[in-house]
């Protein structure tokens, strides 16, 4: 009887190492987790990641333009440093540009579901939208805020030195070409000849509104004797041009004289700045004075001012990133951020209250 009872302990003993070694086995074996892509990491290897953010109260969708272009990679940045540095969900879209992105501004954005749309847009665009002179927000302008100011575009007026044209005052009597029809060229370059009291349907003895390759081809074949471009430093189809027509004296480029430019900037206060396309860009004999438009990012208005302020924080503690990635963002400072602070646009609340706390704003 001793031993069969003391056999019963024994198995018992037994079996109660065996579930404790079993229970130290599990506690200690890595547990595994499903990755994206289907296989396992252990424990140790999940807990050296970051951890995962918290919920995004926003959603950030940044308007564009066409892919390839400035404003496509521009706003794709911005975009991810959104989503890496802070819980904003933010996304880049491709878009038609400056009118279609104001309008999805205008149209898509929902506050009540915390959806604000933001867009890279040409200022004369933004300045046509906003006051309601563009047909398309006649009756509902588009409301939009300024974060900052990007990089410029200058306007270009091109013409061979055959001409006798020297500055834009010359261009009466002249076949003109003033860009594509609804391009932000054309807004620009009759802006301006508004602004001059020049009526291309009158004043030109010839009005063409081609876009920049069609014009360059145009002038080059002797078809124009000017036409306006806007747009960066350099313009390919000018670096072509001018090739072209070297042997032929080349080309020059009509300055914006200071009166032009102050009767259009008192007319449209805050659209244009003062600009000068250097010589060495398009080997002219001299520095060329004209008007530079700086591309604009903005956003719903009503957006509120934490967001804004998360987002333009975010840009600005990382601009090495964005300058280093997009070329012509290399302008896009502090110094630059402002400068159409106290024009026709407002700028953001939220954005402003970043301005000052590191005394960019007064």
């Amino acid at each position: 009887m001793r031993t069969t009872l003391l056999m019963i302990g024994v198995v018992v003993v037994l079996a109660i190492i065996a579930i404790l070694v079993a229970t130290i086995g599990q506690n200690v074996a890595p547990p595994t987790t499903q990755t994206r892509t289907g296989s396992t990491q252990t424990a140790q290897t999940q807990t050296s990641q970051p951890q995962q953010k918290a919920p995004a109260s926003y959603s950030v969708i940044i308007a564009t333009g066409g892919t390839g272009g400035v404003y496509y990679y521009y706003g794709g940045v911005v975009a991810g440093m959104l989503k890496n540095f802070t819980n904003i969900d933010a996304t880049s879209i491709q878009t038609a540009a400056s009118i279609d992105n104001l309008l999805l501004i205008r149209d898509k954005s929902d506050p009540t579901k915390g959806i604000y749309y933001c867009a890279t847009v040409l200022p004369d665009s933004a300045y046509l939208a906003y006051t309601g002179q563009d047909s398309r927000f006649k009756d509902r302008r588009a409301p939009i805020a300024i974060m900052w100011a990007m990089y410029p575009n200058y306007l270009h007026i091109v013409t061979r030195s055959d001409t006798g044209i020297k500055t834009v005052y010359d261009l009466k009597g002249k076949r003109v070409s003033t860009g594509a029809p609804g391009s932000g060229t054309e807004v620009e370059a009759l802006l301006l000849l508004q602004v001059l009291g020049i009526d291309p349907a009158k004043d030109f003895s010839k009005w063409e509104r081609l876009g920049a390759a069609e014009s360059a081809n145009a002038l080059k074949d002797g078809a124009i004797d000017a036409y306006f471009w806007s747009g960066g430093l350099p313009t390919s189809s000018i670096v072509e041009l001018a090739a072209a027509l070297k042997q032929r004296g080349g080309i020059v480029l009509v300055e914006v004289p200071d009166d032009a430019i102050n009767a259009f900037t008192q007319k449209f206060p805050g659209l244009a700045t003062k600009g000068v396309i250097p010589k060495n860009v398009y080997g002219t004999d001299k520095d060329v004075q004209t008007l530079s438009f700086w591309n604009m990012f903005v956003c719903h208005k009503d957006m509120p001012d934490e967001l804004a302020y998360q987002i333009t924080k975010t840009v600005f503690e990382h601009l090495d990133i964005l300058q280093k990635s997009v070329a012509a963002a290399k302008d896009t400072t502090l110094k630059n951020a402002l400068l159409y602070y106290g024009g026709t646009i407002p700028y953001h609340p939220g954005a402003l209250r970043y301005y000052k706390e590191v005394g960019a704003l007064k």
